[in-house]
């Protein structure tokens, strides 16, 4: 299998489902989002799996679903956890090139209200920044492109994004 996928990451709120899609399109690949694989094979929201399985257990999971996609030819949109799995990332990298769409803490709360009916995985007493910083740094580590979105909107985002394909 070639390396011909783009693997969105990022924290949730950097719009990896919204320009995953438009990407998708410009490029005519196919557009997956390893969330609703997760959910579709657990049968269950992630929020629900969060609740039943704990985060730590809801990252498993996605480590195991994540570490077994396969694609083809995909724009692949993940989920703001999944650079938590080891076996995950590796098989991101090895089928595609990683792009880490960042945005400022402050810009992701605005757009991030609903913490847990988005699904986030959450450890109990930490904070949405302090989750914000423990990622960063694993996002930086997964990365082959970066863009900084700053305050691009979508379609700026979109074209930075190609520019550096």
């Amino acid at each position: 299998m070639d390396k011909n996928n783009i693997v969105l990451i990022g924290m949730p709120g950097v719009g990896k489902s919204t320009i995953g899609v438009i990407l998708a399109k410009v490029l005519g690949y196919k557009f997956i989002d390893t969330d609703l694989i997760i959910q579709e094979k657990e049968q269950k929201l992630l929020s629900q799996i969060i609740a039943e399985s704990g985060v730590d257990g809801f990252i498993k999971i996605e480590d195991r679903i994540n570490s077994e996609l396969k694609a083809d030819k995909s724009v692949i949109a993940t989920g703001g956890s999944v650079i938590y799995g080891e076996n995950a990332m590796k098989n991101l990298k090895s089928i595609g090139k990683v792009i880490y769409l960042k945005q400022d803490f402050d810009s992701i709360q605005k757009r991030v209200q609903n913490i847990k009916g988005r699904g986030v995985a959450l450890k109990d007493n930490q904070t949405f920044e302090e989750l914000y910083n423990e990622r960063a740094i694993l996002y930086e580590k997964y990365a082959d492109i970066t863009i900084e979105e700053g305050s691009m909107d979508i379609e700026e985002t979109l074209k930075a994004l190609l520019e550096k394909l």
